[in-house]
């Protein structure tokens, strides 16, 4: 029994001190760019965790605009792009994940495999067909080319993900709703999108934050200063030769952070929904 006991604490805590670690890997960068953000200067070598003299300059500086600096229209840009990816991902993922998990076809098996491979291709072995494919469609600096993209990337590993979630979810309500005179887009809407909306939020969630960190896609298609989305836009503020800012950067970042955890906040009750919550017919 004793020894059971003592097991069992060094269990916890050695689960304590993983916990504790990742904790402190995760916060301790995000701690130092919001500190950087506060310091005076535009260098790194001088700021420090806690700022002695804080000073909100930078995100005053941020506001200002110049011919090759729009930080708001380019976090407008941004949005745009990563809320118009993540509505198009959960519509189309859902849809063909529905297809997948209930409906037998010629190629389904192949497709899923297609599907997965596709997922072991590096984004940035497609960038020239990209860049050929703009200019040929007239479609340089389009954010619309952005969205398709990025909604296109979204659909083979999070249709795979989903098809799995759907798979888990009773057959026998489809067939009990089939009997009650529903039909399949009924089944799929009444049915199994509540259910599904734990997967969902993830698939919402990739979607939202895929664009806002992309540099390489985003980097070949805009080239236009305006149409720049925060990724390009930060990464030219800090290799700017005549006047790089570091701390401007860090501002920049830790702005960009606001929507990703509001959105993160709207979803995080469907991350831990139950599979069956809202099952009972009513």
């Amino acid at each position: 029994m004793h020894t059971n006991s003592q097991s069992r604490f060094w269990r916890l805590l050695l689960t304590y001190a993983v916990l504790i670690g990742i904790t402190v890997v995760i916060i301790y960068p995000l701690a130092w760019t919001v500190g950087a953000s506060f310091n005076p200067g535009n260098s790194l070598v001088s700021t420090s965790l806690i700022p002695k003299h804080p000073t909100f300059a930078h995100y005053v500086a941020l506001t200002k605009t110049s011919a090759t600096f729009y930080y708001f229209r380019w976090f407008a840009n941004s949005i745009k792009i990563s809320v118009a990816t993540m509505i198009l991902s959960v519509i189309f993922v859902s849809m063909t994940a529905y297809a997948f998990s209930r409906f037998k076809f010629v190629g389904r098996k192949n497709g899923l495999t297609v599907f997965l491979l596709l997922q072991m291709i590096p984004q940035f072995s497609a960038l020239i067909a990209i860049f050929v494919l703009a200019q040929m469609m007239g479609m340089v600096n389009s954010h619309l080319l952005l969205i398709l993209i990025y909604t296109g990337g979204q659909i083979p590993m999070s249709t795979y993900l989903m098809k799995g979630y759907f798979d888990s979810i009773p057959r026998d309500l489809d067939e009990s709703a089939r009997i009650d005179g529903a039909g399949n887009t009924r089944i799929f809407l009444k049915i199994l999108m509540p259910l599904a909306r734990p997967m969902l939020a993830v698939v919402a969630m990739n979607g939202f934050t895929g664009p806002l960190g992309d540099f390489a896609i985003s980097s070949v298609i805009l080239r236009n200063p305006k149409a720049y989305t925060l990724p390009i836009g930060l990464y030219n503020l800090i290799t700017d030769k005549m006047g790089a800012s570091y701390t401007t950067f860090a501002a920049g970042a830790i702005l960009i952070s606001v929507p990703v955890a509001i959105v993160f906040l709207m979803l995080q009750r469907n991350f831990v929904t139950g599979l069956t919550a809202g099952g009972t017919k009513g």
